[in-house]
């Protein structure tokens, strides 16, 4: 049976953290907070997956590719282990089995998303990452990654700072990572999680506490 979860997008989607409902994965320990998802257990899916300390996953292979970033704890595998600010591209066809030590983990995780001719493999701490000076005061963006139109950055915004009205070509896709984020249709704390269509536009703004963001433009 088909999981179907805002496959809409079409449509401007908003999860804030009192929206969350934890589900339980096929493996014990392993927790799913569904964003998008269009499949079952092999799917297309946007989720934040929380890892009690000691769990693991099935060995699986990435059929379609993998992108996270690591949002606290240690997330682990047979290849390395990512620690929080890790950002990670694991490419169409490969794999691996995630078993986690003693601190726990929680990622947020993009599967079956890649572009075919996207193979680049990518390992970023991003806590060591330089930021570069943004199109505003105020603004600073660390990229993260490009292909073809699709840009995946961190942005770091300070307090008080405005930024541009604009409009997503491709669409726009954002995580609240601290503070909090505010454009006219709202205030968006940590852990909320945007999703704007293809030409949608805001005039996004930060007030007292600033906010650092994921953000991804122009994959949908």
């Amino acid at each position: 049976m088909t999981t179907q979860i805002n496959t809409d997008f079409s449509q401007r989607i908003v999860i804030q953290p009192d929206d969350y409902r934890w589900v339980e994965s096929p493996m014990p320990g392993v927790e799913r907070m569904m964003l998008d998802r269009i499949g079952d257990e092999v799917a297309r899916a946007t989720s934040l997956v929380r890892y009690a300390p000691f769990s693991q996953f099935s060995p699986h292979t990435h059929t379609g590719g993998e992108e996270f970033l690591v949002l606290e704890g240690v997330f682990a595998d047979e290849h390395h282990r990512y620690g929080k600010g890790s950002y990670v591209r694991n490419p169409i066809g490969s794999s691996h089995t995630p078993k986690i030590g003693k601190e726990g983990a929680t990622i947020f995780v993009k599967l079956q998303q890649f572009d075919q001719s996207d193979s680049q493999q990518k390992i970023i701490d991003t806590q060591t990452q330089p930021w570069h000076q943004g199109l505003v005061d105020g603004l600073t963006v660390m990229p993260l990654h490009e292909f073809e139109g699709e840009q995946v950055a961190l942005v770091k915004w300070a307090p008080y700072t405005s930024f541009n009205p604009h409009q997503h070509r491709g669409g726009e896709e954002i995580l609240v990572l601290e503070g909090t984020f505010h454009d006219e249709h709202g205030s968006y704390p940590k852990g909320s999680w945007l999703r704007s269509p293809h030409l949608s536009r805001h005039k996004p703004f930060t007030k007292e506490d600033g906010a650092l963001i994921y953000v991804k433009t122009g994959h949908l």
